[in-house]
């Protein structure tokens, strides 16, 4: 079996899994936290758009086959600690075992992109959500994105995940809390009845809909880490479906429920959708900050990606002493830039759902699906059954063409459809 490069310490995107000490409990939080987010919250408009039995489909079709391919990484890294290989750590690793070290920087590329499009979600969450707390209205979204950056400029140069940590899990839980506070004003809120629901709307619209559920699995990067740093990885398995099976339920019941609230009227954003009443007000604020304090920490692996080329490249170490004030400035100014750069993404989609639908169908397709069952077929092949071989051919083969199509209708839905 001839694997790629040895992992290197060349600034793997994602920390070491530490010092394996996770209990069950927690792992099966870190897992919720890794892979529960704003993308959530765009579920019920999906359900709209592209119809509830499509769009319940398309949910549960990509949490089995995010399952199925998770467990290929960590059936890869199995294998290769089997034959005597160096322990893998990260997605990044297992790259470079299978590809060298273009696998290693393919899937950095692709996790950073994810990364970025997490928090460009984030900032399109936070401006619209912020506008219609403070004016009523989420025309005026794009400033408080602007605004709200000034402070993102500054929390970049943290160079601790430890001090922004607490503020990441704060989010969660404001999460699951917008998420019963929805469950329960939609339960409230007048509606036409099941029937004026649609199972289906239109062949155009399935793609939206799968590339929204992919998203909403987002999280992939952290599969080997997670699992490395449990005390017994070997009930990593059935902790991974028990998250995996709370989870679907969740978005299957939130996304249903949402849209048989609002039907026609179901927004990208579903908060947008509740009433202007105190509650809804302050669990807005709640989700908000919470989601405002996790951008800092999605953005990390970005930062330390980039920061780590400025600091590697040939006219840095010759220009810039470690005495001079810019030792410090430049890599600053490179993670102040990163933000911007999010910022102005964010004024520029079209909007919440469109968006993640172009993430979750183009780069987290790439990662869940092809990466994975190009890695097998690599690191396993040799071993592996010929079903197995075939389900990763197949997975291949489809995770292309899907994210080719997701792309095409996105951005065919911004340029192609009339104002």
């Amino acid at each position: 079996m001839a694997f790629g490069m040895p992992p290197d310490e060349e600034t793997p995107l994602l920390m070491h899994g530490g010092s394996s000490q996770a209990s069950v409990a927690r792992t099966a939080g870190n897992i919720f936290i890794s892979i529960v987010g704003a993308g959530v919250l765009g579920l019920p408009y999906t359900f709209r758009m592209s119809g509830w039995a499509v769009a319940a489909g398309s949910v549960t079709g990509a949490a089995c086959l995010t399952y199925y391919c998770m467990l290929l990484l960590v059936g890869c890294k199995d294998s290769i600690a089997k034959g005597g290989g160096i322990r893998v750590h990260t997605y990044g690793d297992l790259g470079q075992m299978a590809y060298g070290s273009i696998g290693r920087l393919t899937v950095d590329i692709l996790i950073c992109v994810s990364q970025i499009g997490c928090c460009v979600s984030y900032l399109i969450f936070l401006g619209q959500n912020v506008s219609s707390v403070v004016t009523g209205f989420t025309t005026r979204s794009a400033d408080f994105i602007f605004i709200m950056i000034t402070f993102q400029v500054f929390l970049a140069s943290f160079r601790s995940l430890s001090s922004l940590a607490p503020f990441s899990i704060f989010a969660d839980v404001c999460n699951i809390a917008a998420m019963a506070l929805v469950i329960k004003d939609d339960l409230q809120s007048p509606n036409n009845g099941f029937k004026s629901l649609n199972p289906y709307t239109t062949l155009g619209a399935i793609p939206f809909a799968m590339g929204v559920a992919v998203y909403c699995f987002e999280g992939f990067g952290m599969t080997l880490t997670l699992e490395a740093s449990m005390k017994t990885p070997k009930k990593f398995p059935q902790i991974l479906a028990l998250d995996f099976a709370v989870i679907t339920s969740l978005y299957l019941l939130f996304g249903f429920v949402g849209y048989w609230a609002f039907g026609d009227n179901t927004q990208d954003i579903i908060t947008l959708n509740l009433p202007h009443d105190l509650s809804t007000i302050l669990v807005k604020i709640g989700l908000c900050i919470g989601l405002f304090f996790t951008y800092p920490v999605m953005m990390y692996p970005v930062h330390e990606i980039f920061e780590a080329k400025l600091l590697r490249s040939a006219w840095f170490q010759s220009k810039v002493s470690p005495s001079s004030k810019f030792y410090l400035l430049l890599p600053n100014a490179v993670r102040g830039l990163s933000v911007l750069g999010t910022a102005i993404l964010a004024v520029s989609v079209p909007g919440f759902g469109i968006f993640i639908s172009l993430v979750g169908g183009t780069v987290c397709a790439l990662l869940a699906f092809v990466l994975p069952s190009m890695f097998h077929i690599r690191l396993c092949g040799a071993s592996a059954s010929r079903h197995s071989l075939i389900i990763d051919l197949v997975l291949i083969l489809c995770g292309v063409v899907f994210a080719i199509y997701c792309t095409y209708t996105a951005v065919a839905s911004v340029f192609l459809t009339p104002s």
